[in-house]
């Protein structure tokens, strides 16, 4: 079966607090651990209402210690965020914790608004352009390479890193170090096929990965009915108009009909940025995981589930891993 993992942004719902959505996100961790998923990875964002993995290191080891098996990860620390040294430190201190089971995720994106960048980086432009000098010099600090100043906890530990990427860029670095590569199609699907023959092509085998292997996001909503997972999906459907028309917040409840009160073309945002997406029954769940998987050919899916529900995205996850576990044959190899 293709290997399936969770990306959870800790949602925080109309009506709740970030201390709930973390405390859920424990649940749901401990939930995937149970249902056979592979990974829980959390992404860091910042001052977004409706997003409470802010502080993705410390959330990931309050989840850890609430699971046992399942590998956790960051999908992604921001890295131009932050200096390579203190990312080395906290994702040392993890797998310190919890050996082997940790990942370790890096986008070059700030994760929030130019107000918030700036406040954390100052310099935007140039943090950017450092992304693949900070990768290297990350991995000398897990490596003992970088001369007197050592990560501890960090250095000498076996922490796989991947490249996180919404264009070519990231696929050509995650190419040219050796290193796997996850897309993020959930929410910026427009150039994932090209990203992803780019990063097979080029890909140069190195000490941490012989071949090429490509992780993907994929937006599923699942129920027991295809009526009730539309009604569901209606709130991440908000949720990406309000961000996209500058108005982010919390995690709406559903709203019946809410895309047919939209303008023509905030339903065509929709449709483009939702378009890696399972939403429906088991059966119709299916049928949309195959049609991805044998049209983009991914090594392992990367499933995010915006609902507001805690219970019902819990019910959501379950139901997928029903859905994959029943393939069709596009899923069968």
């Amino acid at each position: 079966m293709l290997p399936l993992s969770v990306l959870d942004l800790s949602p925080v719902p109309e009506g709740s607090d970030p201390g709930a959505s973390l405390r859920n996100s424990a649940d749901l961790a401990r939930h995937a651990e149970g249902l056979g998923y592979t990974r829980y990875w959390m992404a860091e964002h910042h001052s977004m209402p409706g997003i409470a993995s802010a502080a993705t290191a410390v959330a990931l080891a309050y989840v850890g210690s609430q699971t046992s098996t399942i590998r956790i990860g960051a999908g992604g620390v921001m890295l131009p965020n932050h200096a390579p040294l203190v990312i080395a430190e906290q994702f040392g201190t993890l797998e310190s914790l919890y050996p082997g089971r940790v990942d370790l995720g890096l986008g070059r994106a700030p994760g929030t608004d130019q107000a918030a960048a700036y406040a954390m980086r100052r310099d935007m432009a140039s943090s950017a352009d450092r992304f693949p000098n900070d990768v290297v010099e990350l991995q000398g600090y897990f490596a003992g390479t970088n001369g007197r100043v050592r990560a501890i906890p960090g250095e000498g530990l076996d922490i796989p890193l991947w490249i996180l990427g919404s264009s070519t860029f990231g696929a050509q670095l995650a190419a040219m170090l050796g290193l796997p590569y996850a897309f993020a199609s959930h929410f910026a699907p427009a150039q994932m096929m090209e990203a992803v023959a780019i990063y097979r092509r080029q890909f140069q085998p190195s000490a941490q990965l012989a071949e090429p292997y490509v992780m993907l996001g994929f937006n599923a909503i699942v129920a027991d009915t295809d009526a009730e997972a539309e009604l569901l999906a209606t709130s991440v459907q908000q949720a990406f108009v309000n961000l996209r028309t500058g108005q982010p917040g919390k995690l709406p409840p559903p709203r019946a009909g809410f895309a047919e009160t939209l303008p023509i073309e905030a339903r065509a945002m929709l449709r483009q940025v939702l378009s890696c997406s399972a939403i429906g029954s088991v059966a119709t769940a299916r049928a949309q995981l195959a049609e991805f998987v044998e049209r983009a050919r991914p090594d392992e899916l990367m499933v995010t589930s915006q609902i507001h529900d805690h219970q019902a995205r819990l019910r959501s996850y379950e139901l997928l891993m029903e859905a994959a576990k029943q393939p069709e044959p596009a899923l069968a190899g």
